[in-house]
């Protein structure tokens, strides 16, 4: 049986969000009682690391999940602790509600069973009776009833434990505190929590995510980009899985990744697909590195790149950012024409009216140059008169070059030997870095001359970065000079520019570093 109870104007919503629990509690059975309170929950995804899953199951009536917008399916699953007897699920919805989702269980966690699937739903408080076992419940939204994602203020779970049992859960940890950071990890520290039957460990959640599992009371994240923030919380678990309120948060920066003053640059390309939602991903990361500038070597935006997809995709992940944008142009920009490339970014991307430009940042001189005409038709006389006659001007000492297609490439693509007049510029003109996409896939190539040799004393170092955020591709065979590739998770590269010199790391949307590199002097 389901009970509905929908929202009927402003009274009855405020008042669904300030008596949940009244409301729950006066349906329930004689003998059942709420299992879900404060236990483990696992998400497909989360808008942003204040809509976390536990905002589901901490009683709270004005936290909340939310997923990632835009996206079908997304699911919120909470452990039990332990096998129990389920006979009613309660949904207290937020505006952004399922019109069609499942009800499942589970015994592991990993093979699910579908006990009730409702279709045709509109939102406000959903109450369904079952008949159910388990030790996990999962909601499985198929189908949005916005055209946001899922958020849902409560999600209850009542029953009975068959075997009685522990369901008292540890107390708060106290005087959480960092107890030192190095440039790529920070120290934990804090008073242990207490509980009637005895704490097993802890839950340390970096940014809302769980990191590590501890037995005690300290704990090392390592792995973390260096010269960046992060917000720390505990939580205490018992051998019922009962899981206690956080501690106090604390926040935390790495130390920088060389000493002396700095800048920092975050790049990546092929971003935002209008299926996949890495993009939000990697824009965090954006969010906890507070980089100084951003560049972007193409593909911004799929499939077509019209102004309208920009708004409803790259606009709400990496958009964020794009006072701090120097992008580059793709071919799925060219799809449109570059229309809505340049109506989204104006002169940012055309500060002389064309799409190809220049900018100094510090002993930087970085060049944004667009790379299809020259793809497509092996020519492209008027931009690259343009660019050597900007390479000449430079008066900076170190040199980037960016762009969408890659000259060198161990990805499906493969080398072009149409983007040899653009690589052979920057190397006459010996710069000292050059950045593609296309590929979506990370490498770090030794520096080649202009045949594609390995060349330490003389070469152009380059790197393919298309990681952003699109789906990768892993067809991947590694060519001559490959020192570091990956095709498995979506990241951004973090630039450290120091002086004449510079380093980088690659992070990826879990927050660990997957490539680190420098520092090089400049040439």
């Amino acid at each position: 049986m389901i009970t509905k109870h929908t929202r009927a104007g402003v009274a009855i919503a405020l008042f669904a969000l300030v008596v949940p629990q009244i409301a729950a509690s006066g349906t329930a059975n004689a003998a059942d009682s709420l299992l879900s309170a404060n236990k483990p929950t696992t998400t497909s995804s989360v808008e942003a690391e204040t809509f976390g899953g536990a905002n589901a199951v901490d009683g709270d009536p004005a936290t909340r999940w939310a997923s990632l917008e835009g996206v079908d399916p997304q699911w919120i699953a909470v452990d039990l602790g332990a096998t129990a007897t389920i006979t009613k699920v309660r949904i207290n919805w937020e505006a952004a509600h399922a019109s069609e989702y499942k009800i499942q269980t589970s015994a592991d966690g990993s093979s699910w069973s579908t006990k009730k699937t409702l279709t045709g739903q509109n939102g406000g408080i959903d109450e369904t009776s079952l008949s159910a076992s388990g030790r996990f419940v999962r909601i499985y939204g198929t189908k949005r009833g916005t055209a946001y994602g899922y958020s849902l203020f409560d999600l209850e779970v009542w029953g009975s434990n068959p075997g009685g049992g522990d369901t008292s859960a540890p107390t708060a940890p106290a005087g959480l505190t960092s107890t030192g950071t190095t440039s790529n990890s920070v120290s934990l520290q804090w008073t242990a929590a207490s509980d009637d039957v005895g704490v097993t460990g802890y839950d340390v959640l970096r940014n809302g995510s769980v990191v590590g599992t501890p037995a005690g009371t300290t704990f090392t994240d390592t792995g973390l980009a260096s010269g960046t923030q992060f917000t720390y919380t505990v939580k205490a678990r018992d051998a019922a899985g009962n899981l206690g309120p956080a501690s106090n948060s604390v926040q935390a920066t790495t130390k920088p990744a060389a000493p002396g003053d700095t800048i920092t640059v975050v790049a990546a390309g092929d971003i935002a697909s209008l299926t996949n939602s890495e993009h939000y991903e990697t824009a965090k990361l954006i969010d906890q590195i507070k980089p100084n500038h951003i560049l972007t070597v193409g593909d911004n935006q799929y499939d077509s790149g019209t102004l309208a997809e920009f708004k409803a995709h790259y606009d709400k992940s990496w958009g964020k950012y794009k006072s701090i944008t120097h992008p580059a142009t793709g071919n799925h920009e060219w799809e449109d024409g570059l229309n809505g490339y340049k109506s989204y970014f104006g002169a940012q991307a055309f500060p002389n009216g064309k799409p190809y430009y220049s900018w100094d940042a510090g002993e930087f001189h970085f060049v944004s140059f667009d790379s299809q005409k020259l793809y497509d038709t092996s020519s492209d006389s008027t931009q690259l008169n343009w660019l050597k006659a900007d390479l000449a001007a430079n008066t900076k000492a170190c040199v980037v070059g960016y762009w969408h297609h890659p000259r060198f490439n161990s990805g499906e693509y493969g080398d072009k030997s149409v983007m040899a007049p653009l690589w052979n510029a920057f190397a006459d003109a010996k710069a000292d870095l050059v950045l593609s996409g296309h590929d979506h896939h990370y490498e770090r190539l030794k520096p080649l001359n202009k045949s594609g040799a390995v060349d330490e004393a003389n070469g152009l170092r380059a790197a393919i970065i298309g990681i952003g955020g699109d789906y990768l591709y892993s067809n991947v065979k590694p060519r001559a000079g490959v020192e570091k590739w990956f095709a498995d998770s979506h990241g951004v590269v973090k630039f450290t520019l120091s002086g004449r010199s510079y380093s980088w790391e690659v992070i990826d949307t879990a927050g660990k570093v997957r490539d680190k590199a420098g520092p090089y002097n400049c040439r």
